[in-house]
């Protein structure tokens, strides 16, 4: 018996989180500019905090935003466009991710990579005064985390388990996905692609700047990482009559 499924399956954890970035961001546009731009620069994630630079004293939230910085800064947005762009790929990335690993998994995976992206930030910036703030990192770990299983999913010819019952295809081990010559396409891709963010369309020092040192870090803590999060495989189980 064929069960009808629904055209959008998505996890509440991935509504919620979507939800808190939009509120946050319509709530800002209610706040005078010299208090928004506190807000964003005490949620932001900046190297300068940890560098021995007297700028570190002079950024708002202090000791305590050094550390809650790695989180916050994936709740905050440059404008409209970039937390619509962000958001989408949150959908598309994190429906298949959460549906596999669980609420709890999920929220956890996704404060890991966004982490993750903070530090390859701050370690290729150590000391700048360059805020970075948006989910990016976070994103791009899932994408990562994605491909542990999406080319499983079609070599099972059964790609529509994303939506549906992702834990049904098999995870990827990370010497085989690291071997696979699909995946090291998608990688090279995503790496060109981040080269010319780097190099050819402005450094992170410029106005809207892409940040890259965050996509790269993000990506590779999901690539390699994702496995530990994952749950174990749910059997299809079939009846016989």
């Amino acid at each position: 018996m064929r069960h009808h499924q629904r055209m959008f399956n998505v996890p509440a954890s991935v509504l919620v989180l979507i939800a808190i970035m939009v509120v946050i961001h319509l709530v800002r546009q209610l706040l005078p500019v010299p208090i928004d731009n506190w807000f964003v620069n005490a949620m932001a994630f900046n190297p300068a905090r940890y560098g021995q630079s007297s700028l570190k004293f002079h950024i708002p939230g202090g000791d305590v935003a050094a550390f809650t910085s790695f989180i916050t800064h994936m709740f905050i947005h440059g404008d409209a466009t970039h937390l619509m762009f962000n958001s989408a790929w949150f959908l598309a990335c994190g429906g298949a991710i959460a549906l596999r690993i669980g609420t709890v998994r999920f929220i956890l995976f996704t404060a890991v990579t966004g982490i993750a992206g903070a530090i390859a930030f701050l370690l290729i910036n150590f000391g700048q005064p360059i805020p970075v703030v948006g989910a990016s990192g976070a994103i791009s770990g899932m994408m990562a985390g994605l491909l542990r299983f999406l080319f499983s999913a079609i070599d099972q010819g059964d790609v529509a388990a994303l939506r549906y019952a992702p834990r049904t295809i098999r995870l990827t081990p990370l010497k085989s996905a690291l071997k696979d010559r699909r995946i090291q396409a998608v990688i090279a891709i995503w790496l060109g692609l981040n080269a010319l963010a780097a190099f050819g369309l402005g450094g992170a020092q410029d106005a809207g700047a892409i940040a890259w040192e965050a996509h790269l870090g993000g990506f590779m803590a999901g690539l390699f990482l994702f496995g530990y999060f994952d749950l174990p495989r749910k059997k299809t189980i079939r009846l016989v009559h």
